[in-house]
């Protein structure tokens, strides 16, 4: 399972997101909480800053190695502030059958979108769901595609399915690809467990997506998450466990002042100034990270100065 991790806030030191914290993003491509696994087969991530040169175009950096191996990140990184950030380390399996390439690393950026995109998830069978899939895709995002992944497929199907930028734009926009994902297994009949633990980044916004569907293709597959979890890893009753668990939201203030965790000053919702995503809680305790549930979607956007949350439930549109 990949990592993802997204902040919206005042401008901070980046390093404060990436690097620092005892259990950073590159830490835990090394020691991953909730997988079996090594993070190994690449990371990155993309970054908007007041003082970056070109602050209203994200800065992307993404490197086809281990984040802990990446020599690049000690020099690079303590140099930038941001204020909206999604970064993304890649848990594909590392033999001869993955690419390792910087096209394949999240989070991916398509000229004509304001979104990063980036998630912990995959669509089994994606290549051949192209058949049905491909005449919902707009020319402009496909003839922009560089790599080989499921995710960046996904990405050009979304951004396609897009009428607008707003809440509910995106959110019609996920339960649709989510509708025609299951017809196009059903056709083919090539159904599967997928995935679909996204983040959509923008300048003071992000849109968290917990959802997808069971083995057999279904939208609501039953089980208790945290029972599922405890069979052997690459078991059905595994992946199904990780596909229903939640992911996570830490909603506080204060957190440029904070040293070696990515946690905040307690506050009220209300009083909240930045607020950050992630595929599980990172600091020791974990108790004030809010769950984001399965077949659910999370809108946070900061405006003037303060952080708002709301979440939806997803629902499947009725097939044609």
């Amino acid at each position: 399972m990949c990592r993802v991790l997204a902040y919206v806030g005042p401008e901070i030191p980046l390093e404060s997101l990436l690097l620092t914290p005892d259990n950073s993003l590159v830490n835990q491509a090394l020691d991953p909480e909730r997988h079996p696994e090594l993070q190994l087969a690449g990371w990155g991530f993309g970054a908007w800053g007041d003082h970056l040169l070109k602050p209203d175009e994200p800065l992307i950096y993404r490197r086809p190695m281990a984040a802990f191996y990446d020599d690049n990140a000690a020099s690079l990184i303590p140099s930038l502030l941001a204020n909206t950030m999604l970064a993304h380390v890649r848990a594909a399996a590392y033999d001869s059958q993955v690419v390792l390439a910087d096209e394949n690393c999240h989070p991916f950026f398509f000229e004509g979108a304001p979104w990063l995109v980036a998630q912990n998830g995959y669509l089994p069978g994606w290549q051949v769901l192209q058949r049905e899939l491909l005449e919902h895709c707009r020319d402009e995002y496909l003839t922009q595609m560089r790599g080989t992944t499921d995710t960046e497929f996904l990405a050009v199907l979304l951004l396609s399915l897009l009428e607008g930028e707003s809440d509910e734009h995106v959110q019609r926009a996920v339960e649709q690809l989510v509708r025609l994902v299951a017809d196009a297994m059903s056709t083919l009949q090539l159904p599967g467990l997928t995935k679909l633990k996204m983040a959509l980044v923008s300048p003071g916004r992000i849109i968290g997506i917990n959802w997808g569907l069971g083995h057999h293709g279904e939208v609501d597959p039953a089980g208790d998450w945290r029972e599922l979890r405890t069979a052997p890893a690459g078991t059905d009753d595994f992946d199904l466990g990780m596909l229903l668990e939640p992911m996570y939201v830490l909603l506080g203030r204060n957190f440029e002042q904070a040293e070696g965790s990515y946690g905040f000053e307690e506050c009220t919702q209300d009083d909240a100034t930045a607020a950050i995503f992630a595929s599980e809680p990172l600091t020791e305790d974990g108790e004030d990270w809010l769950p984001l549930d399965y077949g659910s979607i999370m809108f946070l956007t900061r405006e003037e100065g303060r952080v708002t949350r709301s979440v939806r439930e997803l629902s499947l549109p009725p097939a044609p």
